[in-house]
């Protein structure tokens, strides 16, 4: 069976990324090291099925920054968080995994919220259902009713902060119609 030929400017990011990857493994970002990187991401991409990665076609820098700010704070807080939970409670501490269903059923998106989520301290991506756009997430200190719905709202305001980076134009309708919802 064949694979549909994919244009250059949807396989792009791929290759760029796997370039990135290539060189970081490295640890050499010489001209030389990235054209061979390429050569290899040409026939990776060519010789085995990867899907195509659908961009919605827009950034926003405007809303790239404060939601890296964002991020980071978050990172950091969770950091002590966690370290005090880890001295302090100990083994005593609850968990809980929680289903997420995300806005957004593109896969860029769900991967995207996934990794940041999990990039923060204290949360982790157990498992996705692609059907339904759900995340499982493995949450630190869940005690109640009401941080699985903190929980719930930190993940889709991630999200939503992610939509409003680079979602579609479609994502980004759907999110300003939720909101005057």
């Amino acid at each position: 069976m064949s694979r549909r030929r994919v244009s250059l400017r949807q396989e792009l990011p791929l290759l760029v990324w796997l370039v990135i990857v290539w060189c970081a493994l490295w640890q050499d970002f010489s001209p030389g090291n990235a054209l061979f990187g390429a050569l290899i991401a040409i026939v990776v991409a060519r010789l085995f099925y990867l899907p195509p990665v659908e961009l919605g076609g827009r950034f926003s820098i405007v809303h790239a920054v404060p939601f890296a700010l964002l991020f980071l704070t978050k990172v950091v807080a969770a950091s002590f968080q966690v370290f005090y939970l880890a001295v302090v409670r100990g083994p005593k501490v609850n968990n809980a995994v929680v289903a997420v269903q995300l806005r957004s059923h593109s896969d860029l998106m769900v991967t995207a919220t996934g990794h940041v989520i999990s990039l923060i301290p204290g949360s982790l991506v157990v498992e996705v259902d692609r059907s339904t756009s759900t995340l499982y997430i493995h949450g630190l200190n869940v005690r109640n009713a009401e941080d699985v719905v903190a929980l719930r709202k930190e993940v889709r305001d991630t999200e939503a902060g992610l939509i409003r980076v680079m979602g579609s134009k479609e994502e980004l309708l759907a999110l300003k119609e939720e909101a005057g919802a």
